[in-house]
């Protein structure tokens, strides 16, 4: 367990910054899966149901991640950080994607800063097109 640090701060402050960058990592191997970002209804729902909920800045709408491909994230542990503006949470990741291109982390394009040189790394989990269609 871990110490008490005395802050009285009970989460994060959404008055402060309405909508707060989201990492969230996986429980299990610790490998950074996605950014996002939750406003206070997206987090008050998160906690409420265990499955991460997120806020869509392009659909300006609550985004239930996994709504649409199945792969939800159930929530394992969630932190903030010492402004109490950004939230950490783990989780684990359904289906074993969290990349809306199909890889299991956002993060699959590296780039080498000698060469500019951009590689993928890893495999698709599944295919987008065979899961969300085509987009119009």
């Amino acid at each position: 367990m871990g110490e008490s640090s005395g802050n009285t701060s009970s989460g994060p402050n959404f008055e402060k910054t309405p909508l707060i960058p989201v990492i969230a990592q996986d429980d299990a191997t610790g490998d950074v899966l996605m950014l996002a970002y939750m406003n206070a209804e997206a987090y008050a729902e998160t906690l409420r149901t265990k499955r991460v909920c997120y806020f869509s800045r392009s659909r300006n709408k609550l985004w239930r991640k996994g709504e649409e491909s199945g792969n939800v994230q159930e929530l394992k542990g969630i932190y903030f950080d010492c402004d109490a503006d950004t939230l950490l949470v783990k989780v684990h990741q359904i289906g074993g994607a969290a990349c809306h291109e199909g890889f299991r982390s956002c993060f699959f394009r590296q780039i080498d800063p000698d060469t500019m040189d951009v590689t993928v790394q890893g495999e698709r989990v599944f295919d987008p097109q065979a899961v969300y269609g085509k987009k119009s």
